[in-house]
């Protein structure tokens, strides 16, 4: 057996950070802007590639969503990351969280 010493050793603790709660549960999808007119409301185009269960082949699926943008900061064309949030109005159920990418102006 190995010998024990009679020094107890004492752990201190690291100090903590305070972070904000974060819902890990709630959907973040990633998509374009397609259209800004609504004021703090913008329209995301959300694609994604699925099977398709007869021919076995891959089809692009879209879906829109409206989602929250409290700045009016997001333009069409912006690719951004939207997540799941509270009923905002009757069809708002996402706010944008970041912008990804912002397209190159053509000149």
């Amino acid at each position: 057996m190995a010998t024990q010493n009679n020094e107890t050793k004492t752990k201190v603790a690291a100090p903590t950070q305070v972070t904000a709660k974060t819902h890990s549960f709630r959907r973040k999808l990633v998509g374009r802007v397609v259209s800004d007119k609504m004021d703090k409301t913008v329209v995301v185009e959300v694609s994604r590639y699925s099977l398709d269960q007869v021919y076995k082949k891959y089809v692009k699926r879209r879906v829109k969503y409206k989602a929250h943008d409290e700045k009016n900061e997001y333009k069409v064309g912006d690719r951004v990351e939207i997540q799941e949030f509270r009923p905002i109005s009757r069809e708002k159920r996402f706010k944008v969280v970041r912008l990804i990418s912002r397209p190159a102006l053509a000149e």
